[in-house]
């Protein structure tokens, strides 16, 4: 039978490359649901070549655009995000692709997570925030959680048969991004723009702006203890500009697993899609024979600060991970639109993390407030 996907986000850069999987594997999987926030234009695109059953745009002063592209189809159309996080728990899907960016993950996860789905995670954002609640949540309902992160990935492949076996560290790789040799003064004034030519990876503006300043990396740290259930004093982080070796498990004998490969996201995405079974692909392979070397190095936490506030964040529990992320992406998209500098983001997230309040044990309805508390205080500091 076809595993009906629900892809939450189809317009982004994960949610366009499931597509590609999707297409290359029309006996294994269909089309059942897409959403989109505001492009429009390719949201219907893609529901013209894809026929799902329900297409969503989050923003509705889309709707009408989109109603009316798709009247002559035997497509129900939706707008607003509530319809959004109801498509998540449809009882007809079997996968849900949460490909959605930042905060606005979260909701839409929990409904699957209730609804005992299996979920293709790419939106690392909800267990930056919630990861305790989900957790929970994914026991009490018996979800499914495999991660889309090309890292988490490849710890979950790595982990898959090694059963009980003890886990001395997990070794999580970075790429470094575009300005991994660059100094303190030259990183004082970079633009977005070179921040947004990652030099292996093609991802969405949000996250290649977080990769350029490792906030990405300090997410997966904080998704990697939700995931696999290990302190953050266990899950190390390496540089390795080649983006070769997507991370490692180093177990108690000594050995450690690598998986390797290239470059690209739908390796993971087909994976998750297909698991536990490897799907045949036409991917690129990699090549050993045309491999200079492979490189590794400590991260430089005083040119990269927000991976050691990732750190903090975690080790302080509680809602600070959700001040972290909600501060975040405020600056993150005030460095893309030149408001602010990029050494300027760190700096605002760090006096968030200091003056926002902290809940020790929080609530689904304490992460919403802490939210907005964040967000605000950072468009504040802007100014």
């Amino acid at each position: 039978m076809l595993k009906k996907i629900a892809i939450l986000g189809s317009t982004g850069s994960i949610g366009t490359q499931t597509l590609d999987v999707i297409q290359c594997h029309p006996d294994r999987f269909e089309v059942y649901a897409l959403t989109a926030n505001n492009n429009v234009e390719l949201l219907i695109r893609q529901a013209i070549t894809y026929i799902p059953e329900f297409v969503v745009i989050g923003n509705e002063n889309h709707y009408k655009t989109l109603k009316n592209a798709l009247k002559n189809e035997p497509i129900k159309v939706f707008a607003g995000y509530d319809a959004i996080a109801q498509v998540a728990e449809m009882q007809a899907i079997d996968i849900i692709v949460t490909a959605m960016v930042g905060f606005a993950g979260l909701q839409p996860t929990i409904r699957a997570v209730r609804a005992g789905k299996r979920i293709a995670l790419a939106n690392k954002e909800t267990l930056v925030v919630a990861g305790e609640l989900i957790n929970e949540l994914v026991s009490e309902f018996h979800a499914e959680i495999i991660p889309v992160d090309s890292e988490h990935s490849a710890v979950f492949q790595c982990l898959t048969g090694e059963n009980s076996n003890d886990i001395e560290k997990l070794i999580l790789t970075a790429s470094g991004g575009p300005f991994l040799k660059k100094t303190l003064a030259e990183l004082q004034t970079v633009t977005s723009e070179q921040a947004l030519c990652h030099p292996n990876w093609e991802m969405g503006a949000k996250i290649t702006i977080d990769s350029a300043s490792m906030m990405n990396k300090g997410f997966e740290v904080i998704e990697a203890k939700w995931l696999f259930g290990l302190p953050p004093e266990k899950i190390e982080v390496v540089v390795h500009p080649q983006s070769i070796i997507h991370s490692m498990v180093q177990f108690t004998d000594g050995s450690i697993k690598a998986q390797m490969g290239m470059p690209d996201m739908r390796v993971p995405i087909q994976y998750a899609l297909g698991f536990p079974e490897r799907l045949e692909s036409n991917f690129e392979r990699l090549n050993f024979t045309k491999i200079n070397n492979l490189t590794f190095e400590k991260p430089d936490l005083q040119r990269f600060i927000n991976l050691e506030l990732a750190y903090s964040a975690i080790k302080k529990g509680g809602n600070m991970p959700c001040i972290l992320n909600a501060a975040n992406e405020i600056v993150n998209y005030a460095f893309l639109e030149n408001k602010i500098g990029f050494l300027q983001m760190s700096q605002i997230i760090e006096t968030v993390m200091n003056t926002s309040t902290f809940v020790k044990s929080p609530t689904y309805e304490d992460y919403i407030e802490t939210d907005k508390e964040a967000r605000q205080r950072a468009k504040n500091l802007i100014g």
